[in-house]
């Protein structure tokens, strides 16, 4: 091929490109947002607290593991804005209203924290590296943050001391946090690994 004809080419060539790309991020942030939805409906309600034991923060922990740090504050701004909306993402719950309302109620804190939990997960991941330890310790960073925003939202939205919120909003998910923690460490690094081998 000439210089000519390539370089004549090449700007037809680099719009398409960039649409392709932006396409591709949107199909990502649409299909990591039905992810946490999908994982938010698996709920169960706890008779001492509002706030149900879901998997919604297992899927947060996944995406900051595997997606870019913009992709996943974008994917988790839309999840939100979907349950704003009224779109049933939100994890169903007796205690908790739908919509926007749902976003002031008891677990507000949880949910407002995504936004910045999954892209401080992924920002750490690959700084330090994408082996099983790293993601372990940068999704328990996040899943840190996630308990401590929630904590701290349900105690100012009460007026709850600071014992009885830790006592209804931290302590009792713990362990799941844990199990949490470690399986989503387990699927980062088994992702990479198959994609760094895929021909």
């Amino acid at each position: 091929m000439s210089k000519e004809l390539s370089a004549s080419l090449s700007p037809a060539a680099a719009p398409s490109t960039a649409v392709q790309r932006g396409l591709r991020s949107a199909g990502i942030v649409i299909a990591g947002s039905v992810f946490v939805a999908a994982c938010a409906h698996i709920s169960l309600p706890l008779i001492f607290t509002p706030v149900p034991l879901t998997l919604q923060d297992f899927a947060v922990l996944v995406l900051g593991l595997l997606l870019s740090p913009p992709l996943a504050a974008a994917t988790l701004t839309a999840y939100l804005a979907e349950g704003a909306l009224g779109l049933p993402v939100f994890a169903p719950s007796p205690h908790l209203a739908s919509g926007a309302a749902h976003l002031l109620g008891p677990t507000g804190g949880y949910l407002l924290s995504y936004v910045v939990a999954a892209p401080l997960i992924s920002t750490l991941f690959r700084r330090s590296g994408r082996g099983f330890t790293p993601a372990l310790s940068t999704a328990a960073a996040g899943n840190l943050l996630i308990l401590i925003c929630g904590a701290l939202w349900f105690a100012i939205l009460t007026h709850a001391s600071l014992q009885l919120a830790l006592s209804e909003t931290v302590l009792p998910f713990l362990p799941g946090s844990a199990l949490k923690i470690a399986v989503a460490a387990g699927v980062a690094v088994a992702f990479f690994r198959l994609r760094a081998h895929r021909p």
